[in-house]
């Protein structure tokens, strides 16, 4: 009859670890997957940022040999990106085909300037940097005009940051409740252990010495939750991009490395620090309080 009840009582206290482990795990993808949607957030702002398209249009008595000159010049500055030479037959080109018509033919002669399309990098991509980026550009006296969308330059810059910072305050929100959530979580599994670690108290055993196997099946828990969210996070991303293979342009390998260590370090951490709060608590209650 003692071997039944111990044998029914360890499979009791697996499950409880099962389910506390895959409630760690689920609390985790979601933590996980709200890193993954910054990531792709913050490298969709700069890839917009740094697709946004500067024309320096040239003086007509400019030679090729000083706009590519310039253009060197240009690759070198700590603001730019990359950039493009846009010759006036390739201009015409272009042209063409969006109007539909040989205007060169109809004409009978090229009107359009020489230019250099220029990116500027994401930090420097806003109306302040262009424009002082602009000023020191209409002073070389190889440049006529300086052009780019200022109102959607604008736009774009404050629709980011309103969704920046929802985005973060939707982060903060959930990570907090996402600690409350494991914290109960482990609470609950610690509650069916209550009377073990009383008995071991009252045949002596230091607070230390009860604490350290359960602190290590806290983290062994975190590890072991994280990983299996982690795992589900790298099929969640193959399959967004088999359905969509544009996303690659959005993703470095770098960061999606970082958030997965970060889901595995506040899974350990969060996992330890409420295994020693909740047994803390134990160790603290009296007899009787144990079968309220």
């Amino acid at each position: 009859m003692e071997e039944f009840e111990a044998s029914a009582s360890a499979k009791k206290t697996k499950t409880i670890y099962i389910s506390t482990v895959f409630g760690i795990a689920m609390v985790l993808l979601m933590i996980g997957l709200l890193g993954l949607i910054l990531v792709h957030a913050n490298n969709l702002s700069r890839y917009v940022k740094e697709n946004i398209v500067l024309n320096i249009f040239m003086d007509d008595s400019a030679h090729e040999t000083d706009v590519l000159q310039l253009q060197k010049q240009l690759d070198a500055n700590v603001m730019v990106k990359q950039t493009q030479y846009v010759s006036k037959e390739l201009a015409a080109r272009n042209l063409q085909k969006d109007l539909g018509e040989d205007f060169v033919k109809f004409l009978g002669y090229n009107p359009l300037s020489q230019s250099l399309d220029i990116y500027l990098k994401a930090d420097y991509a806003n109306n302040a940097g262009i424009e002082k980026f602009k000023a020191e550009l209409l002073k070389n006296k190889l440049v006529k005009e300086v052009k780019y969308q200022q109102s959607l330059v604008d736009q774009m810059n404050q629709n980011l940051t309103s969704i920046s910072l929802i985005i973060l305050a939707f982060a903060g929100i959930f990570v907090i409740l996402s600690v409350a959530l494991i914290n109960n979580t482990i609470r609950l599994a610690i509650y069916s252990q209550r009377f073990l670690i009383k008995s071991m108290q009252l045949v002596g055993a230091t607070k230390g010495f009860i604490r350290k196997p359960f602190l290590l099946y806290g983290i062994w828990h975190g590890l072991l939750g994280a990983l299996i969210a982690i795992v589900i996070l790298v099929g969640t991303l193959y399959l967004a991009n088999q359905q969509i293979p544009d996303l690659v342009i959005l993703q470095n390998y770098t960061e999606f490395g970082v958030v997965f260590l970060g889901v595995i370090a506040l899974g350990i951490f969060i996992s330890a620090f409420s295994t020693f709060l909740a047994v803390n608590k134990f160790l603290r209650l009296k007899i009787y309080d144990l079968y309220r």
